[in-house]
């Protein structure tokens, strides 16, 4: 295995052992396992009560004794197995998904082996050069990406329901929990339906990759904003950079209604991220990120390798798999059936579903109309927005004011953004403020469109009429930015305390958008 210093960067965190060169599993693993995969007749484990005894055996097994899990997890197991689910699922859970998982565990030394044997390989994605791809730690500040086999996804979130993973150093790394102990623990802890359902997606996915092992890949991607002019990295703009712009603002399209999961375009569909890639998806969290996380389950194998987001960084997901249907939200969300993905497949066997996490500030209050929080959000969705592809692009955009007055793009098959209310539910942003903020940071990343499902907030009523305006009097993106300075100046300063749509066009009440004019700042449209 000639990739070492990978695997060396990641082997900490992983429950297997490397001795001569290879990965394997201690013997009393291999044997437990062997027992689990032959059914309940052979392993006796038929009940969530007995399926606990037999994952603390196995963390025995892996000295994980001293790295307890969460208190009631031995609990929620047996909540949701012995009560919460019918007995035909439950014996259907222990004589068949059960065992297939085990046998995947037992088969996760040899596609390790596999995956860093290819990894050695050249690989390429999308147009870029040759580039590392093999499981490892992505620190932050380090761009780059890993490319995991569905397969290989699945056997690694068999390790997280087992709760194998050790946890003794990933608070010191940035690293989130990956195990299922606290997922279940909180079901049990404080019982609620939305808790419930999360683990049923999870179930869910289970129980499908059991049956049909999906047999392509997802790429995950840290995007690194840079000062230096290094070509590898994107170039982070400076708040002149944005004052300065003459990049058109892209189409703008309001949906009242829908999904963002649900689009039939081709674009970044956003994750209103936690810092910590998955927020509370296998705690207690059910917002959107977490919804997403429970969907698509193989995003919660990036928590195993993505240290938490700097101001300057996003992740980027190509490919992962959708399993689940589901209605509501927060407290109402329920798993509503089996949901089969028809995404077209790339060139590296990636469904063309593109997820890119970005954090948004957190109960900002009054500060997030400060100039320097202005441009951390706009960079953010800018880092996030922006394509590893055109980085070159972006270092001549932002060093020469006149490179857009003749920048010809083609945007023919490009791939744009789909998005909503980033950063104000949970988070407290302002509507109004953050959605021209993705507007500017898309345009910039020069995408093509940027469709915004607002979700019927009230703050954004207007908002097909204020985009429609200013794409009648052709605003650049210098010319919008400037604006929203001025607004959140005023705002600070408390000269104003309506909302940057009615500071801007106080008459939206106007039939003909044509007639409302800028108040304050003239700049020549």
């Amino acid at each position: 295995m000639e990739n070492r210093e990978d695997l060396n960067s990641i082997l900490e965190f992983l429950p297997v052992v490397l001795r001569s060169s290879a990965l394997f599993w201690p013997s009393q693993v291999v044997e437990a396992l062997k027992a689990l995969s032959k059914g309940p007749e052979h392993s006796q484990v038929d009940s969530g009560e007995v399926l606990f005894l037999a994952i603390s055996d196995l963390r025995n097994s892996l000295n994980l004794s001293a790295d307890p899990l969460a208190f009631s997890t031995a609990d929620g197991f047996s909540l949701f197995f012995d009560d919460l689910i019918s007995r035909a699922e439950a014996n259907k859970w222990f004589a068949e998904i059960l065992p297939a998982l085990a046998d995947s565990l037992l088969r996760l030394p040899s596609m390790l082996e596999a995956h860093y044997n290819r990894a050695d390989s050249i690989t390429r994605i999308d147009s870029r050069d040759e580039l590392r791809t093999s499981l490892r730690l992505l620190k932050s500040q380090e761009p780059g990406i890993v490319l995991l086999s569905q397969e290989l996804i699945a056997a690694l979130l068999a390790c997280s329901f087992f709760c194998l993973f050790p946890n003794y150093s990933r608070d010191a790394n940035h690293l989130p929990l990956i195990n299922f102990d606290h997922l279940f623990a909180s079901l049990y802890d404080s019982y609620n339906e939305k808790q419930e359902n999360k683990i049923k997606c999870i179930i869910h996915y289970f129980e499908r990759i059991c049956s049909s092992m999906p047999v392509g890949n997802v790429s995950f991607e840290r995007k690194v904003l840079a000062d230096n002019h290094n070509l590898n990295y994107i170039p982070y703009p400076k708040a002149e950079s944005w004052s300065k712009s003459v990049v058109s603002l892209c189409l703008f399209e309001v949906c009242s209604s829908g999904l963002i999961e649900d689009t039939s375009k081709e674009a970044l569909e956003v994750d209103f991220a936690n810092k910590y890639f998955g927020g509370g998806a296998l705690t207690k969290g059910c917002v959107q990120e977490e919804i997403r996380f429970m969907i698509s389950p193989e995003l919660i194998a990036g928590m195993l390798f993505l240290p938490c987001m700097a101001d300057n960084e996003a992740i980027e997901v190509v490919g992962a798999e959708r399993f689940s249907k589901y209605k509501g939200y927060a407290a109402s969300f329920r798993f509503d059936g089996d949901f089969l993905d028809k995404r077209d497949i790339d060139i590296m066997g990636r469904r063309k579903t593109r997820i890119i996490a970005i954090d948004a500030l957190v109960n900002p209050e009054e500060r997030q109309y400060r100039h320097k929080f202005l441009l951390r959000e706009i960079n953010k969705a800018f880092c996030g927005f922006s394509d590893s592809c055109k980085s070159k692009q972006y270092q001549t955009l932002l060093k020469d004011d006149d490179f857009s007055e003749s920048l010809s793009l083609n945007f023919e098959d490009e791939i744009g953004i789909v998005t909503g209310n980033w950063g104000c539910g949970a988070f407290g942003g302002d509507p109004e403020i953050k959605t021209i903020l993705q507007w500017l940071a898309a345009s910039q990343a020069l995408r093509p469109f940027l469709v915004y499902y607002a979700f019927n907030m009230e703050a954004l009523k207007t908002l097909e009429q204020v985009t429609k305006w200013i794409m009648l009097h052709k605003w650049n993106v210098g010319d919008l930015w400037n604006m929203v300075v001025e607004y959140s100046l005023q705002r600070s300063k408390r000269e104003t305390g309506v909302g940057f749509f009615n500071w801007l066009l106080p008459f939206l009440s106007s039939d003909d958008p044509m007639m409302l004019d800028p108040p304050y700042v003239n700049i020549g449209k």
